[in-house]
């Protein structure tokens, strides 16, 4: 039952197309902001031309991450982006919103913006790490797997 989705995911795809699904499905999938990563991976595949299904499922497996990461890089962003009030935490947040809403959407605010800027930072060097490190890696999977496949008899 997994041999058919791999083969769906790798359709068609170089291991260079591959090796940048990879990157961007977990640079969309680690966005420090809810709600964004299908819109932000759905656009980077169809703008790039490379398989969205692949695309999706590498970001959505980064699920679980990106909820742990979201609270320390909105904590550090608003640090980034000038707010000298105590560390953000989920506490915080809860108590502003109960009592000055206004503060609340305005710490959040400076928190997501900074958030993504540092999100933005990391991935601009992760990312193309990421792709230079995985290239090769599966042009020689492929290679094997192509190869594998030519010496099989259907």
């Amino acid at each position: 039952m997994l041999q058919p989705v791999l083969n769906l995911l790798r359709q068609g795809l170089t291991p260079q197309q591959l090796a940048l699904t990879v990157a961007l499905g977990t640079a969309a999938g680690m966005v420090p902001m809810l709600g964004i990563t299908t819109l932000l991976a759905t656009t980077a595949a169809v703008r790039l031309r490379l398989n969205v299904a692949a695309t999706l499922l590498v970001a959505h497996l980064w699920s679980p991450v990106q909820l742990l990461l979201i609270i320390p890089f909105m904590s550090q962003g608003a640090r980034l982006w000038g707010s000298h009030s105590p560390p953000l935490t989920l506490e915080k947040l809860q108590y502003l919103f109960r009592h000055d809403w206004v503060a609340a959407l305005g710490l959040l605010w400076h928190a997501i913006l900074g958030g993504l800027a540092l999100w933005a930072g990391a991935f601009l060097v992760l990312g193309p790490i990421l792709y230079f490190t995985l290239r090769p890696v599966l042009a020689h999977l492929m290679g094997k797997r192509n190869a594998s496949e030519a010496v099989a008899p259907e």
